[in-house]
């Protein structure tokens, strides 16, 4: 059977270019055509209008599309997940060398950062992060940064970037920082455009990151689907297939990047970022689609004030995350 499956650029979209790339799919009897959507709203657009029969999905945004609170009416599940971690705040190299942190640990980093925010909004002319979804956790993460260092969130502007827009945004001065997944924050270092500030995990150790969603509608075909996949992310965890893996990513229908850049988001620090957290991370461990991290995602949007009262979704969230499918599909593996 042929699959639509759609992808954001990203390096945690590993598991899905590892099973149709590998084989792991076509093993399960499923051919799969990998689609680069150019955003995290068409992706679910695509997906609850039935263009698209499953995806690698921003945690938050897929309880948000199930739920009806971002986009068009979604029958989607959330069977298994992809990743955690991976995220980090990038800020412009003039906004690093104003805030002139006294070491490199996320709290002095994030006073050092509410310090020149609350300057900027003083003279009229406050800071603005880009931050890759409403529904995401960098936007989460942008709150917790600030929050840590004891700043009101009002006091920074946030707007949307697609992630693979992130470089060329903070290049030309639209934006002062942002917070995405990897490679950008090590493709904006690189570039000498942006200094890596903290790591997402530093801020939310473990926070879900992506999903494999997936629309109801392909039933019997969803479990050698998460099967295929789940197998790919446990392929990617493993540490002796770390060079095939960047060297895949970096192909052209993928990232199209050079392969030592991709090679920086796995490894454990750089000049150009603070060593606190992890990067993306898979395998068995974190795959199973677990209702606690629901949960957690709904009081992350109860404090961005997205949603009034989490505990009146929280019924819900057993229609959507589906740990008894990923318990079906991986039983034997």
């Amino acid at each position: 059977m042929r699959l639509q499956l759609g992808y954001v650029p990203l390096c945690d979209a590993a598991p899905l270019i590892v099973a149709h790339e590998l084989g792991f799919a076509r093993t399960e009897g499923l051919e799969l055509d990998l689609t680069a959507e150019p955003s995290w709203a068409t992706l679910r657009d695509r997906l609850a209008l039935g263009h698209l029969d499953g995806a690698h999905m921003l945690a938050p945004l897929a309880l948000a599309s199930r739920l009806g609170l971002s986009g068009p009416p979604s029958e989607l599940i959330v069977p298994m997940q992809l990743s955690v971690n991976g995220n980090a705040i990038t800020l412009a190299r003039s906004l690093w060398d104003a805030m002139a942190p006294e070491c490199e640990e996320p709290a002095e980093i994030a006073r050092a950062f509410a310090h020149v925010a609350e300057e900027r909004r003083a003279a009229g002319r406050p800071l603005t992060l880009g931050t890759v979804h409403p529904f995401s956790c960098h936007s989460y993460q942008l709150r917790l940064f600030a929050e840590a260092g004891g700043l009101d969130p009002a006091a920074f502007r946030t707007v949307v970037v697609p992630p693979q827009y992130t470089v060329e945004t903070l290049a030309r001065g639209l934006v002062d920082g942002f917070c995405a997944g990897a490679p950008w924050n090590d493709v904006a270092a690189a570039a000498g455009h942006g200094r890596i500030a903290v790591l997402g995990s530093a801020l939310a150790p473990d926070a879900p990151e992506k999903v494999l969603a997936v629309s109801e509608r392909l039933d019997g075909t969803i479990l050698p689907l998460v099967r295929a996949v789940a197998r790919a992310g446990r392929w990617c965890a493993d540490p002796q297939n770390r060079g095939e893996l960047i060297n895949r990513l970096a192909r052209r229908p993928y990232l199209d990047l050079d392969p030592t850049i991709i090679a920086r988001t796995f490894a454990d620090g750089s000049a150009d970022s603070p060593v606190a957290g992890a990067g993306p991370t898979f395998g068995a461990a974190i795959q199973e689609a677990r209702p606690a991290d629901a949960g957690w995602l709904l009081a992350q949007m109860q404090a961005a004030r997205q949603i009034a009262d989490r505990t009146a979704l929280e019924d819900a969230i057993q229609t959507i995350y589906r740990p008894d499918l990923y318990r079906a599909a991986t039983a034997e593996l």
